[in-house]
């Protein structure tokens, strides 16, 4: 199954999150726009119907609904209805009464306006005592009319309501009065739900299209960015490790093969790894080129051992002391492969002026494999945590880069700290590794036991734990790989955690040099001329602030 690549993982988390963002303003905006628009349109029909009411004060039409009859004033009443009709964006404009007070049912139309393109249209008016259409009215707002007339409420209230016979509307009502000040009927101006929904719809359609195209520019920016400086020249060391490896296997003789270097602009990790494949691509072109000159099966691949153990050796540091002006510590490793490379490796570097980073790691597996995933491990680790971060970021970092394209499906055991060496605080990560050993001043060693975290390459998207703990002027630290613990004499006994804390202490010396050669020395004594089946990786450290 082909795995989703570094810049199709971007683009969609990308993507995702932009269309997120989007929905999120789209829902917040929905809600305030519906009632911001709401509200806008009921003030709008409040003054509408304040209007209208003060021209029907204004032409006793109270007084025509007491009498039930249409007075000598009735046409200017319409004429007023129909004008503010025109000019305004109100779906019906009308006046109403009970016939019988007590009877919700018995509505009755007083008056209504109708626009200009009504009238041409051809719709009737309404006119005094003509029954209201039965589905017209939720009993609601039949009740809510009655109750502003018996209490002669002096407001203009609303009522949203959803008729059979004109849809959803929102009803602005208030009360007529008669020249003697008695409530006796309602006027009432309908808004239009439907185009409210329909301006929400629109506000709604700007908002995607505008967020889409946002989200597009966006990503083909980041994307365009991403592409330069990371999966670009991630593509193009692939490219050229590919058709290195084309030519291989089209017995392209050694001398002729080439590595084309890709141009790598930027100075960081990446160039870094380039370089460190470049170097394993001139080793082994070096190894074909010892392979094809030798005569012996045991000439050949000493030649290609050699080469891969000069490459292997030339990435762990080497001269002790490493760092001559750093007082604060003592430093010693040393790593024997059980075969002529192998998968186990140690690092140690300076962060910055006050941290020390320590590595610790075994790379699953045996020889030239091994040893291959261990170059990349290593730089991955190393040049990431030269960017700065905490042990468990770097090794999340150097987790989600192994996994991409393992289909060897290797894997690497970590132990990793930082130390801030003004203060001899550390913080450590243990990916599925050994327990190093501590010993405090004028103590004894002993095996710092805690609960550990997958190992690295296992699994995507992983997270690992981290350890803090505080070196004191004398304390010592000793770090290790499972070949020290599982070294297995001729009779298959393991070597142990007891023999090694044993060998620790049967000469409590301070320097690293020194309790590492005793360690070596006691399982060479425990193996005898058993063979070496794992490799044997040690780092000590001595405290002396």
């Amino acid at each position: 199954m082909k795995k989703t690549g570094i810049k199709a993982k971007i683009m969609l988390m990308t993507t995702a999150a932009m269309f997120l963002l989007t929905a999120t303003i789209g829902a917040i905006g929905y809600f305030m726009f519906d009632s911001k628009v709401l509200d806008s349109y009921i003030k709008y029909a409040e003054m509408v119907v304040n209007c209208a009411n003060t021209n029907f004060a204004y032409n006793q039409m109270g007084d025509m609904i007491v009498r039930r009859e249409m007075g000598e004033k009735y046409d200017d009443v319409r004429k007023a209805l129909n004008d503010l009709k025109d000019d305004s964006d109100i779906k019906y404009l009308y006046a109403v009464f009970f016939d019988d007070i007590d009877d919700i049912y018995s509505l009755r139309y007083a008056i209504n306006g109708k626009s200009t393109a009504e009238r041409n249209a051809g719709i009737p008016y309404s006119y005094m005592n003509d029954p209201c259409e039965k589905e017209g009215y939720e009993d609601s707002l039949l009740m809510l009319f009655r109750e502003a007339i018996l209490l002669n409420d002096e407001e203009v209230r609303y009522k949203e309501s959803d008729t059979k016979q004109y849809g959803r509307l929102v009803t602005c009502y208030q009360v007529i009065r008669d020249s003697k000040g008695e409530a006796v009927g309602i006027i009432a101006a309908d808004i239009d739900a439907n185009q409210i929904t329909a301006d929400i719809m629109t506000y709604l359609r700007i908002v995607v299209i505008t967020a889409i195209v946002i989200t597009v520019i966006i990503v083909c920016i980041f994307l365009n960015r991403i592409d330069s400086y990371i999966t670009g020249p991630v593509d193009e060391i692939a490219r050229s490790t590919d058709d290195f490896v084309k030519q291989m296997k089209e017995n392209v003789q050694p001398e002729e093969l080439i590595f084309n270097k890709p141009k790598i602009r930027v100075q960081d990790e990446i160039l870094v790894l380039t370089e460190g494949v470049e170097s394993l691509t001139s080793g082994v072109k070096t190894y074909m080129e010892n392979l094809r000159s030798v005569t012996t099966e045991k000439e050949r691949i000493g030649a290609e051992l050699s080469v891969a153990n000069h490459i292997q050796a030339d990435m762990l540091p080497r001269i002790f002391p490493p760092f001559p002006d750093r007082t604060e510590f003592d430093l010693y490793a040393t790593m024997t492969p059980a075969k002529e490379v192998g998968g186990d490796f140690y690092d140690f570097f300076l962060v910055d002026d006050d941290h020390l980073g320590l590595v610790m790691a075994d790379v699953s597996g045996k020889g030239v494999p091994a040893a291959l995933f261990m170059v990349i491990a290593k730089t991955l680790i190393k040049n990431r945590a030269l960017l700065g971060g905490t042990p468990s970021e770097v090794l999340s970092y150097a987790n989600e880069q192994l996994c991409e394209g393992n289909e060897a499906e290797l894997f690497v055991t970590v132990w990793f700290a930082i130390i801030e060496i003004s203060t001899g605080k550390g913080v450590a990560a243990n990916a599925g590794h050994e327990h190093p050993a501590v010993r405090h001043a004028d103590g004894d060693w002993e095996l710092a036991v805690y609960k550990h975290s997958p190992a690295v390459a296992t699994m995507e998207g992983m997270s690992f734990k981290e350890h803090e703990f505080q070196l004191q002027k004398g304390d010592s630290l000793f770090v290790y790989t499972d070949g020290v613990t599982e070294a297995t004499n001729a009779n298959d006994e393991l070597f142990g955690n007891d023999r090694l804390l044993h060998a620790l202490n049967r000469d409590k010396s301070d320097d690293p040099t020194v309790f590492l050669k005793n360690v070596r020395a006691d399982i060479d004594e425990f193996v005898g001329e058993a063979p070496q089946f794992d490799d044997i990786t040690m780092l000590g450290l001595h405290w002396n602030k």
